[in-house]
């Protein structure tokens, strides 16, 4: 099993509009979520696109290094979730000398990627159980 981990800090995209974009992508298969990611029309999705393929390039590196077989479309979105950063606070002068103050947010974004677990040595394991 591969699992590989991305991630994105002090993006500027808030965390709100960030997380609508990754509720898309949890669970579908990399490929899958890349072909979502694209079509988005949401600010938020470059970044996001940017970063599951990041994801699929270490995986694969990782597979390198490891000497196993990584099949890209065995690698699916394990988890995905968006962390606040750090804000920016900006004033803009209003009437009669008064500041109002804008908070331009920043967020975290993490994607992590796996393969499926080996699914009949656990069907093996849970026979054995079985019959006892």
């Amino acid at each position: 099993m591969v699992e590989s981990i991305a991630r994105v800090k002090h993006i500027r995209v808030t965390p709100q509009k960030a997380r609508r974009v990754v509720a898309l992508i949890k669970g579908k298969q990399a490929k899958e979520a890349l072909a979502i990611l694209k079509f988005a029309q949401q600010s938020a999705s470059e970044p996001i696109y940017k970063l599951v393929a990041s994801a699929i390039a270490n995986a694969q590196v990782k597979a390198d290094r490891d000497g196993e077989y990584l099949d890209e479309q065995d690698l699916y979105v394990k988890n995905a979730y968006v962390d606040e950063g750090t804000t920016l606070k900006r004033f803009q002068p209003r009437a009669q000398g008064r500041a109002f103050q804008i908070k331009k947010r920043t967020s975290h974004i993490t994607v992590v990627l796996s393969t499926p677990e080996a699914a009949p040595a656990a069907a093996g394991d849970s026979n054995k159980k079985a019959s006892k």
